[in-house]
């Protein structure tokens, strides 16, 4: 029984979303016909796994011990709900935290010949910054998810760090294609995480959590919505543009998820019914960044 409560701390709908950034500097090398190492993939996936789940579990433990989810609606958060106890979800924090890191080290090493002294030290570098900014979303007293930071890390380590990193591990260069990639994966992430925090807005407002939904208002919330969804939509043109390969064109059509969302939250009355909506972003995200990365593997 207790592996149920452990998977529902997991939430593994969150997983596609955390691969779509990987899967895109992927599709993005294969654009620029780059072969790499599919152990180089894998291992990614593997790394970004961890990551994600810990940054759950850590969400999960941060609020709990706040007191942030004592006004939610719904009974999905562990250590609230007394599930899993506070000294059960640190063993958890921990034991995904050596996976992560261990895995990254892999990962590493598969990509970098040893005197590569300098990339080798940038990415452990990254590495332990992703992790301890996977634990200080809610765990701490400077947790940034409580004063409305929330989006700009997860713009930069989904989107930047996430798209441009997992390029270069796959390439050892550099290219201008990831520019419009991160902001296509950086965006939609952050459109995620807006509308989970809309939906939650009114607990949070109750347990002083300041997201940056929080900081905006519902209104204005749904405003840079909509300018996250429109950035996404335009950076995945170009992409798709700057591909050379009307074949990678068919990419787009999970995106008409996104832009149907933008009705849908406009129409919205009731922030709860926001929750469905999170999904369907979330899955166009991932199955957008795997067709592209499959329709490299084609032609």
């Amino acid at each position: 029984m207790k592996l149920v409560y452990w998977i529902k701390a997991a939430r593994l709908r969150t997983l596609p979303l955390a691969f779509s950034c990987i899967l895109m500097g992927a599709a993005i090398a294969k654009i620029c016909s780059f072969e790499f190492s599919i152990i180089k993939l894998i291992l990614a996936l593997f790394t970004t796994l961890f990551l994600q789940i810990l940054s759950n579990f850590a969400n999960d433990y941060g609020d709990g011990i706040k007191g942030s989810d004592q006004y939610r609606q719904t009974n999905d958060r562990m250590v609230q709900t007394g599930k899993i106890s506070k000294k059960e979800m640190k063993r958890g924090i921990i034991i995904m935290s050596i996976s992560g890191f261990f895995s990254g080290l892999l990962l590493i090493f598969f990509s970098f010949p040893l005197e590569d002294t300098y990339k080798i030290l940038l990415f452990l570098v990254l590495g332990v910054l992703a992790i301890v900014a996977a634990i200080k979303y809610t765990v701490g007293r400077a947790a940034y998810g409580y004063y409305g930071l929330g989006d700009l890390f997860v713009f930069l380590f989904f989107g930047i760090v996430g798209v441009f990193g997992s390029f270069f591990l796959f390439t050892q260069e550099i290219n201008i294609l990831a520019v419009p990639g991160s902001l296509y994966i950086g965006s939609l992430s952050c459109a995620v995480l807006n509308l989970n925090n809309m939906r939650d807005i009114e607990n949070d407002i109750k347990s002083n959590k300041q997201t940056f939904a929080v900081l905006l208002g519902q209104k204005k919330s749904k405003i840079y919505h909509y300018f996250l969804i429109i950035t996404a939509f335009i950076s995945l043109v170009f992409l798709l543009i700057s591909s050379g390969n009307k074949l990678y064109y068919l990419s787009i059509l999970p995106f008409v998820i996104c832009l149907i969302n933008i009705l849908s939250v406009y129409k919205n009355k009731n922030p709860q019914d926001l929750d469905g909506e999170l999904k369907k972003v979330a899955l166009s995200c991932f199955i957008t960044s795997l067709m592209l990365y499959v329709t490299g593997i084609i032609i």
